[in-house]
């Protein structure tokens, strides 16, 4: 059983800053879901003037086993060789993370693949790859805490380094067929609509992910207890965000979740412990068919829907912006007694 110590955020401040909110120069609710965000970020931080400090996407990758049953139309060489682009700066994780001054950091979670000690990875690794789900478990339930737990510290890291916001990334050929299967068997929904076309597929090749799919679940017979389901379909990159999560909810940190594969990270982790959904600001809608239905297995609203799948993080560091507008509002736009203005309140 995985241990957590997730407290509430202090949702009895929530009254006052809607207070604050309300008196701002504007009309009430005019700010949208930024108000929302303001408000759920000064409760999580217990404060009416929160602030956003060192802000971090961790880029976790890790190989599939079940890659190599062929549910990617990519090869399995195409994660580490993605890595490498990552640590040169030249996807679009990178881009976006020096736009918006992210720390991104790179975690080698289990790729097939050894890297230079000098490549800039963070060394992770718990394994070479997972195990083919097809035919086997992907992971023991042992290994798969150790590699939560991993998570876990890297976040608590992080967070000791004075970051208190922090998103997740992944990359790995075969991950939208892990999170497919969480998807079906963690939310209840039918498999058909979790299969999506991950790097690409055609129609047939569309047919061929979701028919090996549709084997490997009917193999199955661990039924749909997150602690017997997670350690079965669940990548490293998957299990390792997982537990980085939790460990953020119980530092009070504030977590981007970004895509389809990120989401479904959330799903389980929600399962072990659902307190951490209150620390989530949900980024985006992926393009990815299941995330649509994993988003309404989590109540989410996403911030953006750009028609995005990409993964990597990249809708997290996207919408980053839009969560230093709530904080930024709430804290320098003036009220209406600041200003001089007269509330609708006082003229009613």
């Amino acid at each position: 059983m995985i241990h957590t110590n997730i407290t509430s955020p202090n949702f009895r401040l929530g009254e006052q800053l809607q207070h604050k909110i309300d008196l701002k120069t504007k009309p009430i609710g005019s700010l949208g879901k930024l108000e929302s965000m303001a408000k759920q970020i000064g409760c999580i931080q217990n404060t009416l003037t929160p602030k956003l400090s060192k802000p971090v996407i961790m880029v976790f990758a890790s190989d599939h086993g079940i890659a190599k049953d062929g549910v990617s139309p990519y090869p399995q060489e195409v994660t580490w060789q993605m890595v490498a682009n990552f640590t040169g700066g030249g996807a679009a994780i990178n881009v976006f993370g020096e736009q918006h001054n992210i720390d991104i950091q790179v975690i080698d979670a289990g790729v097939n693949y050894d890297f230079q000690d000098n490549s800039g990875i963070i060394n992770a690794k718990m394994g070479y790859g997972t195990k083919s789900f097809l035919n086997e478990p992907a992971m023991s339930a042992d290994l798969c805490k150790k590699t939560m737990q991993k998570g876990a510290d890297l976040v608590a890291q992080a967070h000791v380094h004075g970051s208190n916001v922090i998103g997740f990334g992944e990359m790995g050929i075969g991950n939208s067929s892990s999170a497919a299967v969480l998807l079906n068997l963690l939310g209840d929904v039918d498999l058909e609509k979790c299969v999506g076309r991950g790097t690409g597929w055609d129609d047939q090749g569309l047919k061929k992910k979701y028919d090996i799919l549709v084997r490997a679940v009917e193999k199955y017979d661990g039924g749909n207890n997150v602690e017997n389901v997670f350690p079965y379909f669940a990548g490293f990159e998957i299990a390792m965000i997982a537990g980085g999560m939790l460990k953020a909810a119980e530092l009070k940190m504030i977590i981007l979740v970004d895509g389809f594969i990120i989401t479904s990270a959330l799903l389980a982790a929600s399962k072990f412990d659902p307190e951490v959904l209150n620390y989530c600001i949900f980024t985006h809608k992926s393009q990815e068919t299941g995330h649509e239905y994993m988003l309404k297995c989590l109540d989410a609203d996403p911030l953006l829907d750009l028609g995005m799948r990409l993964g990597e993080g990249t809708g997290a560091a996207v919408a980053y912006p839009l969560v230093e507008s709530a904080v930024n509002f709430l804290n320098q736009m003036a009220s209406f007694e600041e200003a001089g203005v007269s509330n609708s309140d006082k003229i009613l």
